[in-house]
């Protein structure tokens, strides 16, 4: 819930074609914001290297008993008593799919952020839209473009974004395939047990998701005092608290735990967990994930930002 007055929700909560509208209002300046974060991190950015098949040198390690003799390196292993394989740079386009939530509640920004969690959701998954298609990834978007490869593709992202009018609270991600990635920009806030629902699916296929929780400095520190009136941005639904600073230490710990969950659940699966504050720099989520995605599969990475 958000206190009246301060979350910036300048439509109801049920016209999700006007949520539309205004979501495609504000992506050519957070195109815009997400090619400036993107320019802030460009210089340690290398792709998402991994071994595999290619022709450019990756590294060496130790031979494991039953791989092919061919891919001995002979001049390595000769500097001592091992015998080195010599791996090569993984070369062909990986898929990756980009979703930010456009639920109610990503419109809330409390008097400490700079930006509202849905404009910082989407300039992250544009930005990495942007990183990805300078490294000749496949980028795509469910429910409203097939994944694809162009060196535009933040720019063709946004321009399908922009003239989507409505968009589902949640996307239907039975096409997403075994290998590929997705990244979610959320803000989490429903029950875990539901996140696990939707989600856990994509684990049953072998698919690597990495989790961003844009949150509102409020939303984490409960600051408020006094007589506050609170609303749901899903429901509409209120509540009215007295005194309201004698429900932050419960709250607190409530969504310390549901975070914590979260974060457990990702590392078991091999996934990753970041979290990005709207009053922190959008680079430092977009760094950590870009690291979580150049780790070998099965390897979890969480982050705070």
């Amino acid at each position: 819930m958000a206190p009246v007055g301060e979350a910036s929700a300048p439509v109801t909560t049920g016209d999700a074609l006007a949520r539309g509208r205004l979501r495609a209002s504000l992506v050519p300046d957070l195109l815009v914001e997400a090619r400036r974060v993107v320019n802030t991190v460009i210089a340690g950015w290398h792709g998402r290297r991994r071994r595999g098949i290619g022709e450019n040198f990756w590294q060496f390690r130790p031979y494991v008993e039953g791989e092919a003799m061919s891919r001995i390196d002979w001049r390595r292993s000769a500097r001592d008593d091992h015998i080195y394989i010599r791996d090569r740079e993984w070369e062909a386009a990986h898929t990756v799919w980009l979703w930010a939530d456009p639920s109610p509640s990503m419109l809330y920004k409390s008097a400490a952020a700079t930006v509202s969690k849905e404009s910082r959701a989407l300039v992250l998954v544009l930005a990495l839209a942007e990183l990805l298609s300078r490294s000749g990834e496949r980028v795509g978007w469910p429910g409203a473009t097939d994944p694809f490869a162009a060196r535009n593709g933040a720019e063709r992202l946004a321009a399908r974004l922009a003239h989507t009018k409505a968009h589902p609270l949640r996307p239907d991600l039975v096409h997403i395939r075994r290998f590929s990635d997705i990244v979610v920009a959320s803000d989490f806030l429903d029950p875990v047990e539901e996140t696990q629902r939707w989600l856990d699916p994509l684990a049953q296929r072998g698919v690597r998701a990495h989790l961003i929780e844009v949150a509102d400095p409020a939303e984490a520190t409960f600051p408020y005092t006094g007589r506050t009136e609170f609303r749901d941005p899903e429901t509409g639904e209120r509540l009215t608290a007295g005194r309201a600073e004698t429900l932050g230490d419960d709250y607190r710990n409530l969504y310390a735990a549901r975070r914590a969950e979260l974060d457990q659940w990702c590392k078991r699966l091999g996934w990753s967990y970041t979290v990005n504050h709207t009053d922190r720099l959008a680079s430092e989520a977009l760094v950590k994930v870009h690291m979580a995605m150049t780790v070998d599969p099965g390897v979890g990475q969480g982050g705070r930002a």
